[in-house]
């Protein structure tokens, strides 16, 4: 009996496992690839009514209005997109997508090292191409992602993956290109359930500070003793240092980020990133004279003071473009699924802060590739740029407009069919036969 039993949960388990496969990646690309008669949105402000978007071995070879140009389709693949919108392919940074599977399940949690300095800890070789969520993000348009590591004063080292592989060797599309810190905050809020009503101040804060600046500090000395033996710590530090990658620094508070920005600019920090910036409108000053882009978390919140305007973080990314900023969104806080909202975020940004779609969507694209460092390869549709391309139904920017129904990258068509659509179909079915019984 008992062995009957554990031969039944063996086979649930098999069963289990088959149903929750996701779709296998796409094959290279085998022959060249038209889009045409769609209206173009090429990710840089402009827009092609009546487009001819072509591409061959991943990478686009024209962009054009087709009343204008006369192409030799012979041997193409022609994808009729009439009445249809094309866009690049959007791109999600700060994110913990293929390190978490079910937040309450500790053993799909691999985003979190033990320790509070680590930036030798790599995101990519901790990333699982066989997430369920990783086809829900391709849903609304999502293509790239910045897998990032989390929690602890120094998290790691990022890497930009794109969300169709077998492997994360597969998925590497920028391998480490950032080092990632939280910035101590001055003072933290209240302590509802022991009756506090006001802010207190962080005790810690000079000793938290020290543990950034002694990485760096020690970094540099490495740098320049260059000795035989390795310091992996260290070592993950040497691109931070020569302006090779990015280092991505999490401050909210306006205090924290002013902080932040002078030490980092005083130690000569090349290439800084604020992230999270909650209250990053009231130094914008700062920001603006330092030349630094801002990675903005979740639009879709309620303000940080009773001062604030009710709608000011749905028009901030806007007033920060206005200023001549450079701006890029994602949702870094809370449940991972609403990472799939990040074209709704543009789309909110263009609503509230006065500006075109076409800037908005430059949120998602254009501006968060630059920031990135991957724009040579991506965020626009241009010739000689990876053809990581979508088409909609609608405006990808808009919850009714947005409807995929076809995503390449870098050429290869990605299958939009998942778990969601499994069930969906799998009910549907079954209650259809009832009534139809």
């Amino acid at each position: 009996m008992k062995k009957q039993l554990i031969t039944y949960i063996i086979a649930l388990m098999g069963l289990s496992t088959a149903w929750a496969q996701v779709p296998a990646p796409a094959s290279a690309q085998s022959e060249p690839i038209a889009i045409m008669n769609g209206t173009a949105h090429l990710g840089n402000g402009e827009v092609i009514e009546n487009s001819i978007v072509t591409f061959e071995n991943g990478k686009i070879k024209l962009v054009a209005d087709a009343t204008k140009v006369r192409v030799d389709l012979t041997g193409y693949k022609q994808v009729d997109a009439k009445g249809k919108h094309v866009y690049p392919g959007l791109i999600l940074p700060l994110t913990n997508l293929g390190l978490e599977e079910i937040a309450a399940v500790r053993a799909t949690v691999d985003d979190d090292e033990v320790g509070g300095v680590n930036p030798n800890v790599r995101s990519a070789i901790a990333y699982n191409t066989d997430s369920e969520l990783i086809p829900t993000m391709r849903f609304t348009g999502i293509q790239l992602a910045q897998t990032t590591p989390q929690g602890g004063r120094v998290s790691g080292t990022s890497s930009v993956m794109q969300l169709d592989a077998w492997n994360w060797e597969d998925a590497l599309y920028l391998e480490d290109d950032g080092v990632h810190i939280s910035w101590p905050a001055l003072s933290y809020g209240p302590r509802w359930w022991r009756g506090e009503t006001e802010r207190r101040p962080n005790d810690e804060y000079d000793e938290q500070v020290a543990e950034i600046t002694q990485l760096l500090k020690d970094a540099k000395s490495y740098m320049e003793l260059n000795p035989s033996e390795k310091n992996l710590k260290l070592e993950a530090m040497l691109p931070v240092l020569k302006g090779e990658s990015n280092l991505y620094v999490r401050a909210e508070q306006a205090k924290s980020i002013v902080e932040a920005v002078q030490t980092l600019t005083d130690m000569e920090i090349p290439n800084i990133v604020l992230t999270g910036a909650s209250d990053v409108w009231y130094v914008k000053d700062l920001i603006k004279e330092k030349n630094i882009p801002v990675l903005l978390t979740n639009v879709h919140r309620v303000p940080g003071r009773n001062s604030e305007d009710y709608d000011l973080p749905y028009k901030l990314p806007a007033l920060l473009h206005k200023e001549g900023i450079l701006v890029g969104l994602t949702h870094e806080n809370g449940m991972l699924a609403n990472n799939r909202n990040l074209p709704f975020f543009a789309g909110t940004a263009a609503a509230y802060g006065d500006i075109s779609k076409e800037e908005a969507l430059k949120l998602v694209t254009s501006n968060t590739a630059k920031i990135l460092n991957i724009d040579d390869k991506t965020g626009t549709l241009e010739t000689g740029k990876d053809a990581n391309i979508v088409i909609s139904g609608g405006d990808i920017l808009d919850m009714n407009g947005n409807i995929i129904l076809n995503s390449y990258i870098q050429g290869r068509e990605v299958t939009l069919h998942a778990m969601q659509q499994r069930l969906y179909e799998k009910f549907k079915e079954k209650y259809e036969s009832q009534m139809n019984d």
